[in-house]
């Protein structure tokens, strides 16, 4: 029978306590850390798959895969010196196991909104066979057209080399030089043919280096084989 008074659950005097309270809290820290590290766990292999599906897409367009009878994916050594700064992983195409051309990033900090990392591909007679934009922050509708989803624009580099470009055209046509600009925007194609022309710059002072390189991988995978 009610005698109309509420009554009030008893709460343990130890659950007031900071020490309950900080342990309390860390244990649910906990649980979640388990179960966002069971997730990362489950998706880490989907997630390298993915990004070893988007780098062979990326290094098929800048190194035709008729060049090579190896897998430059996982023939690779790297730039000496790191000259760009970024990720010095070459990628080595060869054919009877001889340097047919590599691809490696190239960045340039020189980009209307900062930074802009690409890659290039460079066939053993050091002319391009191919340039690609890997990321960037340039202006949406400008300087954008560095990508190739957007604008062809780097294809415009294929076949040029150190060699069948005078140094003077290695520059935006506003600036005397030989290739495009874009409408309101100049800064960033010439930040980019900077670029490219130094990474040709690059494969020119190590391609004995990346020689000897191909060399060394076929020396190993020979005394590999049974």
């Amino acid at each position: 029978m009610s005698n109309g008074m509420t009554t009030t659950p008893l709460v343990p005097s130890y659950t007031r306590g900071i020490g309950y309270q900080a342990g309390l809290l860390g244990g649910i820290a906990m649980i979640v850390s388990i179960i966002l590290m069971m997730g990362e766990h489950g998706t880490r292999d989907d997630i390298k798959a993915r990004l070893e599906e988007d780098r062979s897409a990326m290094l098929s367009q800048v190194l035709p895969v008729e060049m090579y009878d190896n897998n430059p994916l996982e023939d690779t050594t790297q730039l000496e010196g790191n000259p760009f700064g970024g990720d010095p992983t070459v990628f080595l195409a060869s054919r009877d196991g001889k340097l047919t051309g590599a691809a490696y990033e190239v960045i340039t900090h020189s980009g209307y909104s900062g930074t802009i990392v690409l890659i290039i591909g460079v066939n053993a007679n050091g002319e391009l066979t191919g340039v690609r934009t890997i990321t960037h922050a340039e202006t949406p509708g400008l300087g954008d057209k560095i990508e190739i989803a957007k604008n062809d624009w780097v294809e415009g580099f294929n076949g040029f080399s150190l060699s069948n470009i005078p140094e003077k055209d290695w520059a935006v046509k506003k600036d005397g030089g030989r290739f495009d600009q874009f409408t309101g925007a100049t800064i960033t194609p010439r930040a980019y043919v900077g670029a490219v022309h130094e990474g040709l710059k690059v494969f020119e002072q190590q391609k004995l280096h990346l020689q000897a390189a191909v060399a060394g991988l076929n020396a190993v995978n020979s005394e590999e084989q049974p």
